[in-house]
This record gives structure tokens, sequence and C-alpha cells, in this order.
């Protein structure tokens, strides 16, 4: 499907798992704890796919959001408002604080910066225009307000060189991406519109490419660093929820699903899928907290 950049070839769709999450989200490949973790969000439940195909869930929450492996060892996970810590792989986070008091108001998706700073977006239960914030959070706990006035507080990561970052706030129907000037992000302006779908999670490969999972078309797109169609994977789901690289030479592109709301059920709605493609990920970036 390339309009301009390099072809990037798919294998076919495989199913990993049964449909066993309601909202799955936020999948994230680190070595640190064997391979694949990923969230139910509402269940408040994280995910981890053993080597033998098994899944294994810990609860955690009333919510879920997402979750990055850490510097020092161990996890950070995202609650409903708050961040909790594990110091090993296979630990039992406990909460470190949270980062508002209104139960309007709970997590969503997040990532971590070229510095091990923490993204942590969030989006109300009502999803009330402009109720939503990307907050980052230090080492130390400090936190600071990176984008205000959000409404659904989706998807972001780095560009390779780390000059650039793609972020979704799924209403406005766009992803968006800042120049990253010192750590910060500036000069946000539209990347892609996209034609189907809403944009939810993203993950950029190690070509600079960007995967968008768009819910409700059923596909994950990889668009070119100039914004051209590189790739679509279609799944047999409408609820696509996010996507990231992993397997050893971080080449599997693994796509959660979702059932949340849904009139009609999908027999695989909430499964976990792969694909192999032709270019590789990168290595997950760990919360230095």
């Amino acid at each position: 499907m390339s309009a301009g950049g390099a072809p990037v070839a798919l294998s076919g769709v495989e199913q990993v798992t049964d449909a066993l999450c309601y909202h799955g989200e936020g999948p994230v490949w680190s070595p640190s704890w064997g391979g694949l973790r990923w969230v139910d969000l509402l269940a408040g439940d994280v995910l981890t796919l053993r080597a033998d195909g098994s899944v294994e869930r810990l609860h955690v929450g009333a919510v879920a959001a997402f979750l990055r492996p850490r510097t020092r060892g161990g996890w950070v996970v995202a609650t409903e408002r708050g961040l909790a810590l594990a110091g090993e792989p296979d630990g039992i986070p406990e909460p470190w604080f949270d980062l508002w008091d209104d139960p309007s108001i709970r997590m969503n998706e997040g990532g971590v910066d070229a510095e091990g700073r923490l993204w942590a977006g969030t989006m109300g239960y009502d999803r009330v225009p402009g109720s939503a914030t990307l907050y980052r959070v230090d080492a130390d706990g400090s936190v600071e307000t990176v984008v205000p006035d959000a409404t659904i507080s989706n998807g972001i990561d780095l560009s390779p060189d780390g000059t650039l970052a793609y972020y979704d706030d799924t209403p406005t129907g766009r992803t968006d991406v800042f120049d990253v000037v010192d750590g910060e992000l500036v000069n946000r302006r539209p990347f892609v519109t996209h034609d189907a779908g809403h944009p939810d999670g993203l993950t950029v490969d190690s070509a600079g490419n960007v995967w968008v999972a768009l819910n409700g078309a059923g596909r994950v797109r990889c668009f070119s660093p100039t914004g051209d169609v590189l790739a679509e994977v279609a799944l047999p789901v409408r609820l696509t929820t996010a996507c990231t690289f992993g397997g050893d030479d971080l080449r599997d592109l693994y796509v959660t699903t979702s059932r949340e709301n849904l009139d009609d059920p999908e027999p695989q709605a909430g499964a976990l899928f792969r694909v192999r493609v032709s270019v590789p990920g990168r290595p997950v970036r760990a919360f230095a907290g």
C-alpha cells in the first residue's frame, strides 16, 4: 500500500490468545519480565504471556491503564488515578501516589520519554471535551502538565532519534506530532488525519514509521515519517486498541483488542493478535523512577 517511503511486508494475522479481555490495551514487550504484558483496563488486571502460550492475570486495582519496566528493575503500572511500583519483574506493585483526586477522571495510556520520564495520559469517564491531560512524571515523582485540555489522551511515542513525538487525542481524528527540544514537547501540528476509525494506541518502529491502531475500523495502519500509508493490518474484530513490537528480533507486531460496549458481540473481540513484519521495532524505554 506504499504511497511513498520503503514498503513494509506483513505476514498473516495470528490469534495468540482466547478472547480473554473485556478491554485489552497497552501491550509492552520487555525481556526484563520475559516477554509481553498488557492490561485488561477496566478489569484492573495486568496480563503476562508466558513462553508456553499461557496467560497469567494479576489484579492491581479498579483500573490498570498502562505499564512500563523500570531502569532499576521491576515495573510501574498506572492505576485509576495514580501509579504503583513493583521492585521485581514478577513483583506485586504497591501504590506510589495519586496524581489527582477527581473521581470522574481516570488514567488511559502512557509512555516513557528519552530521559526516562513517564508520560501519563488521562480521560474522563464521560469523555467530556477538554477534561483530559497528558502529564509527565519525573523519577522523583514530580509532575508537570505536558498537554492540557485533551479529551482522550492516547498513544504517544518517539521517533528513533528522539527529535519527534507522535500523539493521539482520539476525538480529534488525527495523529499529531511535536518537536522535542531539550526534553520538552513543542510545535504541535497534525501528522495524519485518519479516514477510518478512531486513533488509539500507537508505536514507532526502528525506521521511524508510525503504527496506529484505528479503533472501530479493525485496522492498524503503518505511516512513513512523511505520513504516507505503507501497510495496513486488518483484524477480524472492530475494536483494535493498541500495538507494540516484540519477539527476540522485535518483528512481531502485537495488537490488543476490546469488546467494550459492543452491541453485536464478536467471538474474537478481546483476544491478542500477532503479525510478523519486515521492519523491527525498538526496545521499550524504561521508567527511571
